[in-house]
């Protein structure tokens, strides 16, 4: 039997490696002569780009809101190109009606799919491209690589901060960074839940923790 086509997901918080492993992905199946192309959407480095915290780069296509995957493939193929692959990341930011043409590129020209991206915004909000592929993925993966809420517990809520302080309310895209040595208008955050759920940032932390006041654990 041939082998068949499949959409995949990958999902993990921001600093999951999300990203190195979208690249490293498409290098093992680049090294197998398999053909692919690579998507991404407003990536931290900039249009066109997949970049990892890592300093990893690859050239990619932007991912528009106007833009089609299956119109993008078909005509590739008839054009004589070859596409045996393609490697989606910042998936969350796709459209549902992009994740089900990605579907459809799987189903009908058995082209794999490997997607990646977050789950929740900052308001701990599914992204409608995300919740897609989680209603129609073949095979859904959470990245093992855990990444850490300051306290040290794992970390599984993504916040935004305005100057350190965490907020809930607000555009869901914003693009920023968490490597940002000075702080940021907006930056992103990891955080565990218990902190998400009472705003407690690393600034914030330990501007309680100079000041002598207890910190709110339970």
């Amino acid at each position: 039997m041939p082998a068949v086509a499949e959409l995949q997901f990958f999902t993990g918080t921001m600093d999951s490696g999300k990203s190195t492993l979208a690249l490293q992905t498409n290098h093992n199946h680049a090294a197998r002569g398999r053909h692919g192309r690579i998507f991404t959407s407003q990536d931290r480095a900039g249009a066109a780009t997949l970049s990892s915290r890592l300093g990893l780069q690859h050239e990619a296509i932007e991912v528009s809101p106007e833009f089609d995957f299956w119109e993008y493939v078909v005509a590739t193929l008839t054009r004589g190109g070859r596409v045996d692959y393609l490697i989606c990341d910042e998936a969350q930011f796709y459209s549902a009606a992009q994740v089900e043409q990605l579907a459809r590129v799987v189903d009908e020209l058995q082209v794999d799919v490997f997607a990646f991206g977050i789950l929740t915004d900052f308001r701990t909000s599914m992204f409608p491209g995300s919740a897609r592929l989680v209603e129609l993925a073949d095979r859904m993966h959470v990245l093992q690589v855990e990444a850490l809420c300051w306290c040290g517990k794992r970390a599984t809520h993504n916040a935004r901060t305005e100057n350190g302080e965490m907020v809930t309310e607000g555009d869901v895209i914003v693009v920023g960074d968490v490597d940002d040595h000075q702080p940021a208008e907006v930056g992103y955050e990891v955080l565990c839940r218990q902190h998400h759920r009472r705003r407690l940032t690393a600034s914030r932390a330990q501007a309680v923790s100079m000041i002598g006041e207890p910190l709110p654990f339970s």
